[in-house]
């Protein structure tokens, strides 16, 4: 009897470990891709440490579907092609006075293994322009991840975004321009 039920604790023990590394893996995605948006925003919400390179495999691709978007973007191949496109968008390249992404209808499906996994997002991009014009633009992004080599973070393997709709709008920044003001109110 007592070695039947060391055999169902230790059943036991892997299932629950198992089932444990697939949640720190959802969990792990979803701080990639939210590190991800608030790089990607204007002013930016990242820390000052962070890049958007740390959250890429060194064989990464980032891929516009559809029509609109894999003319305007194609595919893109490798951590710095990806980082280099990125940044004809962000400051110090005049491009947006504001940009802020939100994200909805998240799935992710992570592999038994947790080695690979899958996740879907709709993204809503509000963009202020330094031309003056304004835009939404949703897109459906759908992207594969990696463990990083310390297993506690993943990375963006093959990041997917086809345009939806987009609406013509009107953006009044704040006037504090940065998110300096939050950050030393929270102190």
């Amino acid at each position: 009897m007592n070695e039947l039920m060391n055999e169902v604790m230790k059943a036991t023990l892997a299932d629950m470990t198992a089932r444990l590394a697939v949640l720190e893996a959802e969990h792990a995605i979803r701080r990639t891709m939210m590190r991800y948006m608030a790089l990607c925003d204007v002013p930016s919400g990242g820390e000052p440490s962070e890049t958007l390179a740390e959250l890429f495999s060194a064989d990464a691709i980032w891929q516009g579907v559809g029509p609109e978007y894999a003319e305007k973007f194609g595919a893109l191949t490798g951590r710095e092609a990806i980082v280099t496109m990125l940044a004809r968008y962000l400051p110090p390249t005049p491009h947006f006075s504001v940009n802020a992404h939100f994200m909805a209808s998240e799935t992710i499906d992570v592999d038994a293994t947790a080695t690979h996994a899958t996740g879907r997002w709709i993204m809503l991009q509000a963009s202020g322009y330094l031309s003056g014009e304004a835009e939404l633009v949703s897109a459906r992004l759908e992207v594969d991840f990696v463990p990083a080599d310390d297993r506690k973070r993943w990375l963006i393997r093959h990041f997917r975004t086809q345009r939806l709709f987009d609406a013509p709008s009107e953006v009044h920044p704040s006037s504090t321009g940065s998110f300096g003001d939050f950050r030393q109110s929270q102190a």
